[in-house]
């Protein structure tokens, strides 16, 4: 940071300046003057902010922060006392990126500059999706073992019963062939609920190749606008630079066919404003660890799906990608399932933030490495964007 900079530490040859060290840090960090305006901040704060620092530096801390939001007091109470305080799990959420967004609050006064007080916010976010993450893909294995003993014991009964269905037809009165009628397409409905289910149990290695999400998402919207999002506005914004994923190319359309369909129904056939947003971009310093082992893999590959439905509901947001959890009269709860499994199974991750007019499905997917696998460090990628 500014004050900072002119007192370089050196170490050998190598010159380091304290904006420099900030600057490598992946946790927000901003310095707030005595009248509280930002008096400056690190690149991870332009990320979390959304703006650049020199827009940072004409603003107030109560600005970029909802209005009351527990870091005013927090910043007061340190200017006053003179000494660091912690707080944990607080709602940060921006005017330019509402919803909920949970930060660990570090707060301490800057004893060279009296008055000044440094923020550093480390955001919970990620934890929390890797913990959902792991339910989610808990709830998949239980899927599987469902749709393994659905598949022995429903679909060989199923097939006798419309066998003999079809034979009582033959001699049934015409009143009564409603009822075998119903029979038969009930019977077959059931048969296809199985087999969507036995997707789940499907553990054999898909064959990936690397794809480019641009074309991928192009073809999908293509999809939704020649048939259920007739009604529909798009909107896109795509990182054009963005490396290509180790994927499978149907299971991707798959993925995002889904999520599209779902934003589309949420929107409602009667909305005159409906929009989706589809949007690609690369996030780097998403690292997440993988259980059970010591190796830790990037996500740097961010797509979304936007929509301006009316949301979901609070309590349903943690049941959302469990299997038979919807709110459709007619729909199965599969689908969202279904893509939690697939993005698993690609290594990545998918969560869902959700308020009233913007609803945002995110899916966080490794690098392609070039050769054959995805990249587990990303430096190279990393180093591109920094």
């Amino acid at each position: 940071m500014s004050p900072a900079q002119a007192q370089p530490t050196t170490s050998g040859p190598v010159t380091i300046t304290a904006d420099a060290m900030l600057n490598a840090l992946p946790h927000p960090v901003i310095m707030i003057a005595p009248d509280g305006h930002v008096a400056d901040a690190n690149v991870a704060a332009e990320q979390f902010f959304e703006s650049s620092i020199p827009m940072l530096r004409r603003n107030f801390l109560r600005d970029l922060v909802p209005f009351g939001s527990p870091l005013l007091t927090l910043v007061e109470q340190v200017r006053r006392s003179g000494s660091a305080v912690n707080e944990y799990k607080v709602d940060l959420a921006t005017p330019r990126n509402p919803g909920e967004r949970l930060v660990d609050l570090h707060v301490a006064p800057v004893t060279e500059y009296p008055g000044h007080v440094l923020v550093m916010l480390q955001e919970r976010t990620i934890a929390d999706k890797m913990d959902r993450q792991l339910t989610h893909r808990g709830a998949a294995r239980s899927v599987i073992a469902l749709a393994a003993m659905l598949a022995h014991e429903i679909k060989n009964p199923l097939s006798g019963i419309r066998g003999a269905a079809q034979l009582l037809e033959q001699s049934a009165a015409d009143e009564d062939r409603q009822l075998t009628t119903l029979i038969c397409d009930e019977t077959d409905r059931i048969v296809k609920l199985v087999d969507r289910m036995e997707i789940f149990g499907d553990e054999r290695p898909v064959e990936r190749e690397p794809v480019n999400i641009h074309v991928i998402l192009d073809h999908v919207k293509r999809l939704a606008q020649s048939g259920f999002a007739r009604h529909i506005k798009f909107v896109e914004e795509y990182d054009p630079s963005l490396p290509p994923v180790l994927a499978n190319r149907d299971q991707l359309i798959q993925v995002f066919l889904n999520l599209v369909k779902n934003a589309t129904e949420a929107i409602g056939e009667e909305a005159t404003d409906g929009e989706i947003q589809l949007t690609t971009a690369f996030r780097p310093g998403v690292r997440l660890a993988v259980p059970g082992t010591n190796a830790r893999v990037s996500l740097p590959l961010e797509f979304c799906v936007r929509d301006n439905g009316p949301g979901v509901s609070e309590d349903l947001m943690p049941h959302l990608f469990d299997p038979f959890v919807t709110t459709k009269p007619t729909g199965s709860g599969l689908g969202l399932a279904l893509v939690a499994k697939i993005v698993g199974d690609h290594g990545g991750i998918i969560e869902c933030e959700s308020q009233p007019r913007r609803t945002t499905f995110r899916v966080l997917m490794p690098v392609y490495n070039g050769g054959g696998g995805v990249d587990d460090t990303a430096p190279a990628a990393e180093r591109s964007r920094s």
